[in-house]
């Protein structure tokens, strides 16, 4: 073979040895999963942050609170979607307040300020579980981040090694017998950083935007908890 076809991409896949085939296979693999949860994030947070901002002009329209919730209920039936995450912290905060409150209508001694405390952890709750969805797989794309590289310079290690061993069976070493050797070994590196970067990127964008979003959940909260303790005097 020649120079040119020994540092052709494909065959320096074939001709590296089978442990940096293991690592590229490895790293191929763990790119494809990376940019199938980001495409995947990218879209459950665009139609996070739409869905917000629909409930939120809905909500701070003036309108009456239980036919707001009503209305929630009832699209959430016929949704194929599903409410969005502010919708369903509503629909808890919203649902527990009304059960709380008929549960002490009989009681005229009851401390009305239970069912706003019972509306607040059941949003709290709502709040963490929405957290919890939106935050999937961030772990991931921050592992494929921070691990790839290492992963990709243990075959370029590896690699390099086998090429220098290869060495001793020739009486005279030049750059045309070490260079494809080299350059398999420096493939596992480039697979290594093409899987990490993107994953890194797209880890810390999408953190930005969760924060974001949780920043917006949390002030609802608090602003819906005025709400409802003015409703519980």
């Amino acid at each position: 073979m020649t120079v040119t076809q020994d540092l052709s991409f494909i065959s320096l896949i074939s001709n590296a040895s089978i442990l940096v085939q293991l690592v590229l296979l490895l790293l191929l693999s763990v790119s494809v999963f990376s940019w199938t949860y980001i495409f995947r994030k990218m879209f459950a947070l665009r139609a996070a942050r739409a869905q917000t901002e629909a409930f939120e002009r809905v909500f701070w329209s003036g309108g009456n609170l239980a036919a707001l919730y009503q209305d929630t209920l009832s699209n959430r039936r016929k949704s194929v979607d599903g409410a969005g995450a502010m919708e369903r912290i509503f629909q808890a905060g919203m649902g527990e307040f009304n059960k709380s409150k008929a549960s002490l209508a009989n009681r005229p001694n009851a401390d009305q300020g239970a069912s706003l405390d019972g509306a607040r952890r059941a949003m709290r709750a709502a709040y963490q579980r929405e957290m919890d969805s939106l935050e999937s797989h961030l772990a991931f794309l921050a592992s494929v981040g921070s691990v790839s590289p290492y992963v990709g310079l243990f075959g370029t290690v590896w690699g390099i090694m086998n090429a220098f061993r290869g060495l001793a069976n020739v009486q005279q070493a030049t750059l045309a017998s070490v260079a494809p050797g080299i350059a398999e070994a420096l493939v596992a590196t480039a697979i290594g950083l093409f899987a990490a970067i993107p994953a890194v990127v797209a880890y810390n964008r999408y953190s930005h935007d969760i924060d974001r979003l949780a920043i917006r959940f949390e002030t609802f909260i608090e602003e819906f908890s005025n709400i409802l303790q003015r409703q519980a005097r």
